[in-house]
Order: structure tokens, then C-alpha cells, then sequence
């Protein structure tokens, strides 16, 4: 069964708490699942939409709707058929349960990608539960599933904020269309490429110019270097020292999207503020 039979009276983010995705009885892909389509006119409708109120997250998920990655089932049924996946899937049933378990976390070794990751979680105030709730408050109904697919789904959602850390693409607005760009080489939705650059086209209406294509493009080659991380055991890049993660997936330092952000700063302009006035260099 999906999820739509889960009580009504439950928030979206408390929809598939009585999964159990570590399960070996969990089915690999439930019947039914609506077919990956593209929807050129609902995506320019909602991007409209955005473009107007750059505030109204609602608009996204119509756009990934329409504009998904058609291959995404057979990506996830080609892990899923894997040993390591079933493994991985025994170990971490859940990763938001292990991202915002910061009392284990913080036992790793300093330096670890679980400190970093902790670290930055705690001084923006985030949490992985809090993107759940957010991208639930508009997921179709439709979207949820008692089945393995749907774990290899949520890892997509759940990675994300460990794509930030180790790209080293922060939450301004050009970071957030540089991990956009990188997520498309992962999990080539049309959507990611899109958004990402339709937001560059944004980001280049500054006063101050600076390379944001070049940025972008850069992300998408990094992440097709990198190997897809929702594909990785987590648990076991956690431990590790943050700059041997980033060898192991071939993540190397931006360096337009670095560059950008010291061209903005030596004309006054703070990058995680753009909308303000542009100060003097002094």
C-alpha cells in the first residue's frame, strides 16, 4: 500500500513514521507508481509564479513535478538489486534520524565530517527534519510509498545539506544554483539544471558583475566527478576527516563561485545579502 492510507490527522513529515525501511520484507517497488512525465507548460507556469515572489518555496515542487529525472526508477532499482545497497539500507534505514543524532555525532573524531556537519547545522539553525517538514508541506500525496524506492528518495532529500558542507557551496544565492547544478549530475532532473541556471540569469542582474556562470557550470562538472553520494554509506563518510571525504568523491574547491564571492566582498557587497546596497570599497 502507499502512503495516501496513512492517518489523516498526521503531519507530513510524521507520514512514513511507521516504515520500517531496514526491513528485508519491505517491497523493492510498489505498483502503481505515477509515470516520470514532462510538463514543459505547468514548469513555466510555476516558474512565473516564482520569478514574481522569489519567496514562494510552493512553487518549486510543481517545477520538479514537471520537470522530473524520467530515469530516477531504474537508477533506484539498479542500486537497490545490489548487496552494498541492501546493506546500506539495513544500516541506515534513516538518515535524518542519524543527522540530527548530534550526541553520537559530536563522539566522532574532531575534524570529522560529522563535526563540520554539526558545526555549520548548529550555527544556521538547521536540521535535517526541518528540510522533511519543509519540502512536505507541498509533496503530492502520490509521492508516498511503503517501499524501498521511496528510501532511496528520501536520501536524495536527505543529503542535501551534506552536499552544501562538502562542496563547500554555502546557503547564499548563488551557492544554492551551484548545488542545484552539481545535484543535476547526480540526479539529472531537468528541473536542477533549470532552476539553477534561470537563477544564475537572476544573480547576473547585480550591478556587480562576477563569473556566475562560469560558476554553475563549474558545480555541474563537480558533480559529475563526484560519485553519487545518495549511493554512498553515510556512515561510514562521517567519521572520516572532512578533506578525505572530499577525495574520495573527487570534490575539489570551487574556484569561480570562491572567486565570486571575494570580487563581490572587495566591492562592499555582502553575497549572502545581495538585495542591499552596494557599499563603497574602502
Amino acid at each position: 500500500m502507499n502512503m495516501m492510507t496513512a492517518p489523516a490527522d498526521l503531519l507530513p513529515s510524521q507520514r512514513q513514521a511507521h516504515v520500517d525501511f531496514a526491513s528485508p520484507d519491505l517491497p523493492v517497488m510498489l505498483p502503481g507508481r505515477p509515470a516520470m512525465r514532462y510538463d514543459l507548460a505547468k514548469a513555466w507556469r510555476h516558474f512565473k509564479l516564482l520569478v514574481q515572489d522569489k519567496e514562494d518555496t510552493s512553487q518549486v515542487t510543481p517545477i520538479f513535478e514537471a520537470l522530473p529525472w524520467r530515469g530516477i526508477y531504474e537508477a533506484a532499482l539498479g542500486f537497490l538489486a545490489t548487496e552494498r545497497a541492501q546493506e546500506i539500507r539495513r544500516k541506515e534505514p534513516s538518515l535524518v534520524a542519524i543527522l540530527d543524532n548530534h550526541e553520537e555525532l559530536r563522539k566522532m573524531p574532531a575534524g570529522s565530517l560529522a563535526h563540520v556537519y554539526c558545526d555549520i547545522m548548529e550555527r544556521e539553525g538547521l536540521s535535517a527534519q526541518g528540510l522533511v517538514d519543509e519540502l512536505d508541506k507541498n509533496r503530492p500525496a502520490d509521492m508516498y510509498w511503503d517501499d524501498q524506492v521511496t528510501w532511496y528518495f528520501n536520501r536524495m532529500r536527505d543529503t542535501h545539506d551534506l552536499l552544501h558542507i562538502l562542496t563547500g557551496f554555502g546557503r547564499d544565492a548563488l551557492g544554492e544554483q551551484c548545488v542545484l547544478a552539481f545535484t543535476y549530475s547526480q540526479q539529472p532532473s531537468p528541473a536542477h539544471l533549470f532552476l539553477g541556471y534561470a537563477g544564475g540569469l537572476e544573480i547576473r542582474k547585480h550591478p556587480v558583475k562576477v563569473p556566475v556562470f562560469r560558476s554553475v557550470r563549474e558545480a555541474q562538472k563537480m558533480g559529475k566527478a563526484c560519485p553519487r553520494l545518495v549511493e554512498m554509506s553515510i556512515t561510514e563518510l562521517l567519521p572520516l576527516p572532512i578533506e578525505e571525504v572530499r577525495r574520495r568523491l573527487n570534490i575539489t574547491a570551487p574556484r569561480f563561485y570562491n572567486q565570486a564571492h571575494a570580487m563581490w566582498r572587495a566591492q562592499g557587497v555582502d553575497p549572502y545579502d545581495l538585495m542591499a546596497p552596494v557599499k563603497q570599497a574602502a
